[in-house]
C-alpha cells in the first residue's frame, strides 16, 4: 500500500537514519527562472543520493531470516550503494547486479559497502531475470529498485521534508526513471497540497514516461543514449505508472546539454555537484518547461554520485572554465 500514512511511517523509520537533507536558494536562479525556486540537496543523502531512503525502508522491515540469507538488487549505481550500505548497516550481505558501463565511481563504492558485485550488458542481458535466478538459488530477498511500495514510500519522504521546510509549493519537479521517486513524492505531496503541480522530468532520450502517459499505457522504448545514466529505464514500472499516471501533471524533457549546463551551473553558482540525473530538475525549470511568473517551485536535486575524472570530462563538454 502507498498513502500518506506510509510516507509518514517511512520517515518515522528513517528518523535519526538518513540525512534530512538541506533547501537552499539562490537569488541568480530566481532571476532565471522567473520564480522561487527551493532546491531540495538530495545529492547530500546518504550514498549521495535519495536511494537510501527506499533501500533503508525495506531492508529495516525484513526477518532475521531474511537478513540472514541476504538480498539481491540491480542497479547502474546509485540503488546498487543504498541497497549496499542498508544491508551492512542491518547485519546483512548484498549481491548487486550492474551494467557493465556503469560509473566507475559507482562500482567502487557499491564494493565499498561490502556488496557482491556481478556485471550484466545492457542491451544482450535481462537484469531482472539475473536476480530472480540468484534470488531462487541462494534464497536472496529482492530489493527492486521502483517496484515496490515500500521503495516508493521510502522516496517520498524527500518530498515531505521539502514541504515541511518551505509550506506549500504550486509545484514540485521531480527526475523520472522507473517512477519510484516520483510516485512517492506524488502521492505524499497531492494529500498535503491537493493544488500543487507534479511535474516529471526525463532526459530527451529516455521519454518512456512521457509517452507512456501520453498513450495511457506503458510504453517501451529502446535503450536510452543519454549521459543521464540513473534514467535509463526502457518502460516504466508497472506499480511506478499505476501512481504516476493519476498523479502527474506533466513531464518535462531536457537534453545532455541542458543537463551539461545545469550542472556547470550548480557547481558555479550553488557550490554543489550533481550528477546528471541528479540534474534533470534543475534543468528543467533553467531551460525547460518554465514556471509561472512568481510562482513557488520545488525541485528534487536526486542525486550527486560523479567522480573526479568523469565530472571533469562532462564539464569540458559544457565548456566549463576549470575543466
Amino acid at each position: 500500500m502507498l498513502n500518506l500514512d506510509t510516507v509518514q511511517d517511512a520517515a518515522a523509520r528513517l528518523d535519526g537514519v538518513a540525512h534530512r537533507t538541506p533547501v537552499i536558494t539562490s537569488h541568480t536562479l530566481d532571476e532565471v527562472c522567473g520564480a522561487r525556486i527551493f532546491l531540495k540537496c538530495e545529492n547530500f543523502q546518504r550514498i549521495g543520493a535519495f536511494k537510501f531512503r527506499g533501500a533503508y525502508n525495506v531492508i529495516s522491515r525484513l526477518s532475521p531470516a531474511e537478513l540472514e540469507r541476504g538480498v539481491v538488487a540491480w542497479s547502474s549505481g546509485n540503488h546498487a550503494q543504498a541497497v549496499s550500505l542498508a544491508a551492512r548497516m542491518m547485519g546483512s550481505t548484498a549481491t548487486i547486479i550492474m551494467p557493465s558501463d556503469a560509473p566507475e565511481a559507482k562500482v567502487a563504492a557499491t564494493r565499498g559497502y561490502g556488496a557482491d558485485v556481478q556485471f550484466y550488458d545492457r542491451v544482450a542481458d535481462d537484469r531482472e531475470a539475473m536476480g530472480a535466478a540468484l534470488a531462487e538459488s541462494r534464497g536472496l530477498t529482492v530489493i527492486p529498485p521502483y517496484e515496490h511500495y515500500g521503495i516508493m514510500a521510502g522516496q517520498g519522504t524527500a518530498a515531505l521534508e521539502l514541504l515541511q521546510e518551505v509550506g506549500e509549493l504550486d509545484e514540485l519537479r521531480v527526475p523520472i526513471g522507473g517512477g519510484g521517486l516520483m510516485a512517492g513524492s506524488a502521492t505524499a505531496a497531492t494529500v498535503l497540497h491537493p493544488d500543487i503541480r507534479m511535474i516529471g522530468v526525463e532526459p530527451a532520450a529516455g521519454d518512456d514516461t512521457k509517452r507512456s502517459l501520453e498513450a495511457g499505457e506503458r510504453v517501451r522504448i529502446a535503450v536510452p543514449d543519454t549521459i543521464a545514466d540513473g534514467q535509463g529505464a526502457e518502460t516504466p514500472g508497472e506499480l511506478t505508472f499505476g501512481v504516476n499516471r493519476r498523479l502527474v501533471r506533466a513531464v518535462d524533457l531536457v537534453t545532455d546539454d541542458q543537463l551539461l549546463q545545469a550542472m556547470a551551473f550548480a557547481f558555479d553558482r550553488l557550490k554543489i555537484v550533481l550528477e546528471p540525473s541528479g540534474a534533470t530538475g534543475l534543468a528543467s525549470v533553467m531551460f525547460g518547461l518554465r514556471p509561472e511568473p512568481a510562482a513557488m517551485v520545488g525541485v528534487i536535486l536526486s542525486g550527486g554520485n560523479v567522480g573526479l575524472q568523469r565530472f571533469r570530462e562532462l564539464m569540458a563538454r559544457a565548456g566549463a572554465s576549470f575543466a
